[in-house]
């Protein structure tokens, strides 16, 4: 067995080989460089590769991106951290209406490849703007890629294809998972490809980012206390939807459940549902449930985990599901 490492640090070796390997990669936001970044996966970059790679920027998350959409156009790949997920939104207009468009609008001839690292997500005992879950916002806005992690070993091997993508990638990091640890190694997927992480036959769930522990963990419970097997699947690509093993594995399973952190009311979970019962509706034996947040903003530390979901509401839709 390998080292185990934390998804922090498998991301800063991730930005540290890219930046080894090419030249044209840059890495810049609020203290990146000296500090080592607010949760210091960029730490250790600025004193090996300086102030023309490891870019300190103002407090400008709109500046940063059309910076780095001016870089990409003239030949780098920029690597853009924005400190906290709800800092995002400053930078909006030039990510949805620049950076997602570009290549469309100059017909194809034009690339982008920014990646734009984001810490998003509660359970650190945060508060609003700093536990954030951001995703649909991007998702709706076509010319944009979505990925998150969930772990060291899909951090590293993720994080580097998607500096290698010619196309802009939204890069979402599931800040409570950071200082999980994880061996290092060759991933089979690709990075715009979803992964069954623990068979099963009784339900699938389906998750993404800092919910996949979470849903494993009720699966491991509702196997030891009730015999029931959960089928896991880690879509780890967001936009695009990779949806033929989904799809598999409900038709399988015949119910499915779908748990992330964001509110439920217009979230992902919503486009997964309607894709599912689309596509597999003879199939089903129950209608598909999703469990997230509520269409409330994000609560006083205290109370974040009467708002996140849990093991325990991931069981309830189960046996709902089940009880058809």
């Amino acid at each position: 067995m390998g080292e185990l490492v934390t998804l922090a640090a498998a991301l800063n070796q991730a930005l540290l080989d890219a930046l080894d390997g090419d030249d044209r990669v840059l890495v810049m936001g609020e203290d990146v460089g000296r500090l080592g970044g607010v949760f210091r996966v960029t730490d250790g970059l600025h004193a090996k590769f300086g102030d023309d790679r490891v870019i300190d920027t103002p407090l400008s998350e709109s500046g940063i991106i059309g910076s780095a959409i001016g870089l990409a156009m003239r030949g780098f790949r920029p690597v853009c951290e924005i400190q906290f997920d709800g800092f995002v939104f400053p930078a909006y207009d030039q990510i949805t209406t620049q950076l997602a468009k570009y290549h469309a609008r100059s017909g194809g001839m034009a690339k982008l490849p920014v990646t734009i690292r984001i810490p998003y997500g509660g359970g650190i005992g945060a508060v609003e703007h700093h536990s954030e879950s951001i995703e649909a916002y991007f998702a709706h806005t076509a010319g944009l890629r979505i990925v998150s992690p969930s772990h060291a070993r899909d951090g590293y091997q993720m994080l580097r294809e998607a500096i290698d993508c010619d196309d802009p990638v939204i890069f979402l990091e599931p800040k409570r998972r950071y200082w999980d640890k994880a061996e290092l190694g060759q991933v089979a997927e690709s990075l715009f490809q979803s992964r069954v992480v623990r068979a099963g036959v009784d339900a699938t769930v389906l998750c993404y980012g800092p919910m996949v522990r979470t849903c494993l963990e009720a699966a491991g419970l509702a196997d030891e206390e009730d015999g029931v097997s959960l089928e896991v699947i880690d879509l780890r690509t967001l936009s695009p939807l990779d949806l033929p093993p989904v799809f598999d594995s409900v038709r399988r399973t015949g119910r499915c459940v779908v748990v992330h952190e964001a509110p439920v009311f217009s979230g992902l979970g919503a486009e997964l549902v309607a894709r599912i019962q689309q596509e597999c509706f003879f199939d089903l034996e129950a209608p598909v449930l999703r469990v997230g947040a509520p269409h409330a903003p994000y609560p006083p530390s205290r109370l974040e985990k009467f708002y996140l979901p849990d093991v325990n509401r991931i069981l309830d839709a189960v046996d709902t599901v089940r009880g058809f």
